[in-house]
């Protein structure tokens, strides 16, 4: 008989991520640093949101490189405001110069 902790691949629980890579708003250009803050269901929805957040802010490619969850909110800025972001629906672009 199975039972609701058979299958721990999916959970009912909103997530913070983190999704960190290079994006390109150029061909042929030099990228910049990106940390995407977003919450989501699970790491594929994650990655999808992130994209589909970089195309609407004009990137357009990206080289995702990790990518993980917050397990409560960040002391430092620009990430602390990011997550309380997050928590609130947002999706958040930080970008390295």
């Amino acid at each position: 008989m199975a039972n609701a902790h058979d299958n721990d691949n999916k959970s009912d629980e909103i997530l913070v991520f983190i999704v960190i890579g290079t994006a390109y708003e150029e061909p042929e250009t030099e990228g910049v640093s990106i940390h995407v803050i977003l919450r989501a269901a699970d790491d594929d929805s994650a990655v999808r949101e992130a994209l589909e957040a970089l195309a609407e802010e004009g990137f357009l490619e990206a080289d995702l490189d990790q990518i993980g969850t917050l397990m409560g909110e960040p002391e430092e800025e620009p990430h602390a405001s990011a997550y309380r972001g997050a928590l609130a629906g947002e999706v958040s672009i930080i970008r390295f110069a």
